[in-house]
């Protein structure tokens, strides 16, 4: 094991496939001269060369089309937003296309492609570049929706979203680019579709994903310096999510919270709290709570952003709720 950032985990990932596939190729915005927004694709232009790293105008709707189009024709590409809130010109490509092809073409038309970049909020950038969008994309049939919270499962996700056959909706964070975690040397992928149980417990069952997870485990340690014992779930994969564990979870502590960066109206804990009461009802010892964004657009002030978004109190206070202390 060796510990890298995030952005090199991803890095990695991409470069594995490429080596082993010649079909895999990324294309996006100041991808390939500017080694990513990020740095993300830091040395993979001289490696791969630009027929294979390809810089796109600023034209998200465009190139996302082409992308999906040389999906249907055999290739497998990685398409990289410089942010989601950019993607959302995209969105008509993304939905009406690679997630419905499969479907309206009777099963001939399979679209691998990777749909990756920043997403969720990164302090003072304002409304229109601070949202998050896992249910955004995972309301629609056909898309595969990640959001990994570590270097380690970044890297085995990502390697997996390259390899499914299916589009990938990749969901990173500019702040956690930097982040550093332990990765192996060797060859490893993570299926899609399974959570991980990060810290085990037995009184609280505490649902996240994504960056967000960080102010779970910050609560957890605080909680068990009182006794109190939170199992953290990462949910990793958001569309399909691994409900068995969750719930497997639930029937163990009767109690469940969870943690969101995102608005609350059709949210992705709301289907949460919909499968453990249809799934877990009779387990459960108190209502299945959430935190999640406020209900309003993101502002540009810090004392704002501080005040729309869950902290470390805010969940220490809401387990407590759920234990009646």
């Amino acid at each position: 094991m060796r510990e890298i950032q995030f952005r090199e985990a991803l890095n990695e990932a991409m470069s594995e496939e490429m080596r082993r596939d010649p079909k895999v190729y990324l294309m996006g915005e100041e991808v390939a001269e500017y080694n990513g927004a990020y740095k993300v694709s830091q040395g993979m232009l001289d490696e791969f060369g630009p027929e294979r790293v390809i810089d796109t105008p600023i034209a998200e709707l465009g190139f996302a089309g082409i992308a999906v189009g040389s999906a249907m024709n055999g290739l497998r590409p990685i398409v990289e937003f410089m942010t989601w809130n950019f993607a959302i010109l995209a969105a008509d490509q993304i939905i009406n296309s690679a997630a419905k092809m499969l479907q309206m073409s009777g099963g001939q038309y399979h679209v691998p492609i990777v749909f990756r970049g920043g997403n969720g909020t990164a302090g003072q950038l304002a409304a229109t570049h601070s949202q998050s969008f896992e249910a955004f994309y995972a309301h629609v049939p056909g898309l595969k929706v990640l959001t990994p919270s570590n270097p380690y499962d970044a890297k085995g996700l990502l390697k997996a979203a390259i390899r499914d056959n299916d589009p990938v909706v990749f969901l990173e964070s500019e702040k956690m680019y930097g982040d550093k975690g332990e990765v192996p040397d060797g060859e490893y992928i993570i299926p899609i579709g399974k959570a991980d149980i990060k810290r085990e417990g037995k009184d609280v069952t505490l649902v996240s994903f994504g960056k967000i997870i960080k102010v779970a485990y910050k609560a957890a340690e605080e909680l068990a310096k009182e006794g109190i014992s939170v199992e953290v779930i990462d949910l990793r994969t958001i569309r399909p999510f691994d409900i068995e564990t969750v719930v497997n979870s639930v029937k163990k502590t009767n109690r469940c919270l969870i943690l969101e960066e995102s608005w609350p109206v059709a949210s992705i804990s709301s289907e949460i709290a919909y499968r453990i009461q249809k799934d877990a009802f009779d387990y459960l010892d108190a209502p299945v709570r959430r935190l999640t964004q406020s209900d309003t657009p993101f502002a540009f002030s810090p004392s704002l952003i501080d005040a729309a978004l869950p902290n470390e109190g805010d969940v220490i206070r809401v387990v407590k709720e759920l234990l009646y202390r």
